[in-house]
């Protein structure tokens, strides 16, 4: 290690002897060490091995820092938990966009500018006619935030103001997406937003008023609303985030770089949690079955996983899962609303805070452990919770997409991996595979016992004698040799697929 004055350094010693000398990064914040071995294949021949980037961190942020350990979330310096109580919506958004909080007369403008974008296209709205009235709200999302980038494809990601405009309109249209999806979903008509309501005022406003009659917002639900945005605006390299970055890494259109996001986010492991949470407190039903519930989890019971507890980066209480808990009370009770669930759930955080098992494993409850039982309370059916989570999520997304593209030194994502299959080898030529010469994977329509089977329209006669690979002007039908044709007069041409994928 060097002195204080000089750049502190790692060795690597190599197997040959050679050694490497790693500078040492250390952040702003926080006793985390950070190797820099951006020269490491350059001057040793060697690759790191990270799956999952655990150890690895791909970019250098000033928007959120996290230190695990001590349970501590901050956005651009404030803990998380104090602009929940203090802040709103657009101030936090301005905040993580910006660098600082808006004065008074940024707010105003900025809150102006957000309500100005929340008009949909009309091609977009279109758009909405076409899903199926049982399409997945999050299915929609994604094809209708990447269809941003058609009707916007003229944007310059390196112009200052086409970044701060991409942004700016996806934080106002995202949300009124996601009423959209909702509406679409239950059949209801798409209502607009109004000038006169709040960020997270107009949100609750979309998703239930309809034309029969006058929706008041509650204002207990719109500060719901307000603070769950705000816990869920941004948690550093996730993987939505490392998504949206690495797709902005190859200059895509921003809008695209947001739906590839979106589309990490919709998975159980990551946006879905919530929705695990709910349907766990669900199947343990009431509070006298937890105990037996946390034995299964402890003896690895199949089916039987603790959802809602631990977290990559938290190894203490997750802090916004602490101020979560003190809303979801105070949401239950100003709403008049006593949910079973919410009852379980303080049973199952009790015993298994009270448990070894969990504590030494640093299992402890994050955001998403209540956040589902606060959103049920306020009337947001299950299959919208991912949603919320990307309408918030959003910000973030546009905040660290806008700090890597404004940073000037774009540079293109491309990880390395580590080879783990067969050797060069020659193809056969003049030598048939048999059985291999043409992979195949055919839908089973109709079959029997231990085939798989496909029937085809047209001549028996014409389709047995056709060339197996032909393609015939008059047919769509293509016949692979991995296929055996046989004539069936009350059927046509009977085809049994031989599968060897």
């Amino acid at each position: 290690m060097g002195s204080q004055q000089e750049q502190q350094v790692a060795v690597l010693t190599l197997p040959d002897g050679r050694e490497h000398r790693i500078p040492i990064l250390k952040p702003a914040l926080g006793d985390d060490l950070f190797l820099d071995v951006r020269d490491l294949y350059a001057k040793t021949g060697a690759f790191t091995y990270d799956p999952g980037f655990t150890c690895t961190a791909s970019c250098m942020s000033a928007i959120t820092y996290i230190d695990g350990p001590r349970g501590i979330c901050l956005y651009r310096g404030y803990p998380v938990q104090e602009l929940c109580e203090r802040g709103e919506a657009l101030e936090v958004a301005y905040l993580l966009l910006v660098g600082d909080l808006p004065t008074a007369e940024d707010s105003v403008h900025f809150a102006d500018e957000i309500k100005g974008h929340m008009l949909v296209h009309e091609k977009i709205r279109a758009m909405y006619q076409n899903f199926t009235i049982d399409a997945h709200p999050m299915a929609i999302m994604v094809a209708v935030v990447g269809g941003l980038s058609a009707i916007f494809s003229e944007l310059d990601p390196f112009s200052a103001q086409h970044r701060w405009l991409a942004c700016t309109r996806l934080i106002a249209q995202v949300p009124v997406f996601a009423c959209m999806a909702y509406k679409t979903s239950i059949g209801q008509p798409i209502m607009y937003p109004k000038a006169n309501l709040s960020f997270a005022e107009n949100f609750l406003y979309m998703m239930f008023a309809t034309p029969m009659e006058e929706y008041v917002v509650n204002p207990v639900a719109a500060k719901a609303i307000n603070a769950f945005m705000i816990l869920h605006m941004d948690h550093e390299q996730n993987a939505s985030t490392s998504t949206v970055r690495i797709a902005g890494s190859s200059q895509a259109n921003p809008y695209a770089c947001i739906a590839a996001g979106v589309a990490s986010l919709w998975g159980p492991a990551h946006g879905g949690a919530n929705e695990a949470v709910i349907a766990m407190l669900e199947a343990i039903g009431t509070k006298d079955r937890v105990s037996q519930f946390v034995a299964d989890v402890k003896a690895k019971k199949a089916g039987v996983r603790l959802m809602g507890f631990g977290h990559r980066v938290y190894k203490n209480y997750d802090p916004r899962a602490r101020y979560m808990k003190r809303l979801v009370a105070e949401v239950l009770q100003e709403l008049g609303v006593n949910d079973p669930l919410l009852e379980v759930a303080q049973e199952l955080e009790r015993t298994a805070l009270a448990d070894e098992y969990f504590t030494s494993r640093k299992l402890y409850p994050n955001v998403d452990y209540y956040s589902g039982i606060m959103l049920r309370a306020i009337g947001i059916p299950t299959s919208m919770f991912t949603v919320m989570f990307a309408m918030a999520r959003t910000v973030g997304w546009v905040s660290q997409w806008k700090e890597m593209v404004s940073e000037g030194q774009l540079r293109i994502g491309r990880p390395r991996q580590l080879y783990n299959g067969v050797g060069q080898r020659e193809y056969p030529v003049g030598a048939k595979l048999e059985g291999r010469d043409s992979p195949c994977v055919a839908p089973t329509i109709l079959g029997r016992e231990g085939q798989s089977r496909q029937t085809l329209s047209g001549s028996a006669k014409a389709a047995a004698d056709r060339p197996r690979g032909s393609v015939p002007p008059t047919s769509r039908w293509w016949i692979p040799s991995c296929v055996r044709v046989n004539v069936r007069e009350d059927v046509g041409a009977e085809v049994v697929v031989q599968d060897h994928s």
